[in-house]
């Protein structure tokens, strides 16, 4: 029986690793993943023009399979803790699954002993927030622990707290942090809440959350959407196809994964610790739309500083002789730097939480204070105006010819009279919108810096800049 799933596996290889079969590309860092409710072949006629290209699912039949593989997707067993998860996954591999994800808490070296028995096949981990392995090997990380994106409804908790801003939901501050560490592919893999009926904007705003930070979201569908696109009905198409035209918008332009963090104020914080929090310090700046660069504290050096004017040492207790003194000589070198009070603990996620409770938010209210005041009205790179429902992302080339300036409304309605100003010598803007079309973009200048005016954005655009 062994034998047979190794053959079985070794089968697969022609189909993971040949060329473009759909759209999807072989290699696994590149798959565009969803949770696939069908079983039945005829179900992947809805891909045709989706850049999806990878399906978790925990039930397939041989010719949902061999129909996928046909179009080149992947399929992937997708197991909860419990039962003879090996067992299961070599008989998925006789089967001819592409490969496996385990969702959830699984004992020590589970992973590893299915890699084995799959004899390299991809098993990919979506677990929780604290026990991903940052900066491992593995061409893919995950986690089926976040926060759903959207305007908080909780005005109370929120608009009273530290930003004193709209509060947005979102998992950008967690996504810049994991990825400022290594070059994983990201994958989100939370799912709509429980017992509720989630609009097409909203899907586009959980995949546009992920993506303007470099992630992807592991599309899932709320039981309600499922079944009406099942039954094929045109509203639930429609809102299918823009899901698809707006992963497909981030997939055409895999150089803007490449990019770095653009912007003059570094943020040094422990990715394992408060980096894995949404709500925290990195996202109360990004609410403020001050552009900021997660740097690592194990990867903190002259060079990680370097374009840099300001600095944020969220926990200095934790820094090592030499990492002090790379902000010694930062400051030396006439840059700003504001550490956190004494005794002052990053706060790491704890359990299935992965948000600050009130205790925690104040505590973090102290440090939210002196940064704001230190940013104040300053341009750091970018500035924004009349975006109080949006988040934005702001990124620049390796040689910083070239700078993408990423925008996400929360709202259910389009935003007017966006205005852009940035920083640097660039002589060229121009409007992308998810559809793919082009617009430039008239750049002004005034006591702000150099600017543009956006007339409106509905759920994402970006501003590409070139000198």
């Amino acid at each position: 029986m062994r034998a047979a799933g190794l053959a079985a596996v070794l089968s697969l290889v022609p189909y993971l690793y040949a060329g473009d079969l759909h759209t999807a590309a072989a290699r696994p860092a590149d798959w565009v993943p969803a949770r696939w409710p069908w079983a039945d072949a005829k179900s992947l006629d809805l891909l045709e023009g989706s850049p999806i290209n990878c399906l978790l699912t925990a039930a397939y039949t041989p010719d949902f399979l061999r129909a996928a593989r046909e179009r080149g997707v992947a399929v992937l067993a997708t197991f909860a803790p419990g039962g003879d998860t090996l067992a299961a996954a070599r008989q998925a591999a006789a089967a001819g699954i592409s490969g496996v994800v385990l969702e959830g808490e699984f004992a020590e070296g589970t992973a590893e002993a299915v890699r084995r028995a799959l004899n390299g096949a991809p098993v990919i981990e979506l677990t929780a927030r604290n026990r991903m392995v940052l900066g491992s090997a593995a061409p893919v990380i995950g986690t089926y622990q976040a926060v759903w994106p959207g305007i908080s409804p909780d005005a109370d908790t929120h608009q009273a707290g530290p930003t004193g801003s709209v509060w947005i939901n979102t998992n950008t501050g967690f996504i810049r942090a994991v990825l400022a560490w290594g070059d994983n592919a990201l994958w989100i893999g939370n799912q709509p809440p429980a017992k509720t009926a989630i609009t097409g904007a909203q899907y586009l705003q959980a995949i546009a959350d992920a993506s303007i930070s470099g992630a992807r979201w592991v599309v899932a569908l709320d039981a309600d959407f499922a079944a009406r696109l099942a039954r094929r009905e045109d509203a639930a198409l429609r809102d299918w196809k823009r899901m698809g035209e707006l992963m497909g918008y981030f997939e055409r332009h895999p150089e803007w994964r490449d990019m770095r963090e653009y912007g003059k104020l570094a943020l040094v914080q422990d990715p394992a610790k408060g980096g894995l929090v949404s709500g925290g310090i990195l996202d109360m700046i990004a609410v403020k739309h001050t552009p900021v660069r997660p740097i690592p504290r194990q990867r903190l050096t002259p060079e990680s500083l370097e374009g840099a004017t300001m600095a944020v040492n969220v926990d200095g207790d934790s820094l090592t002789a030499e990492q002090k003194e790379v902000l010694r000589a930062f400051t030396r070198s006439g840059g700003t730097l504001l550490t956190g009070p004494p005794g002052w603990q990053d706060q790491s996620p704890a359990g299935d939480r992965i948000t600050l409770e009130k205790a925690e938010l104040d505590r973090l209210n102290d440090i939210w204070r002196e940064v704001n005041s230190m940013v104040g009205r300053r341009n750091l790179g970018v500035r924004l105006f009349n975006v109080s429902s949006m988040l934005s992302n702001a990124l620049v080339s390796s040689d910083g010819k070239t700078g993408i300036v990423h925008l996400v409304n929360y709202s259910d309605y389009p935003v007017e009279n966006v205005t852009l100003y940035f920083l640097g010598e660039f002589r060229r803007a121009t409007l992308i919108a998810p559809d793919g079309t082009e617009q430039a973009l008239k750049i002004y200048s005034d006591d702000e810096g150099n600017g543009v005016d956006i007339a409106k954005v509905g759920v994402c655009a970006t501003v590409r800049l070139e000198q």
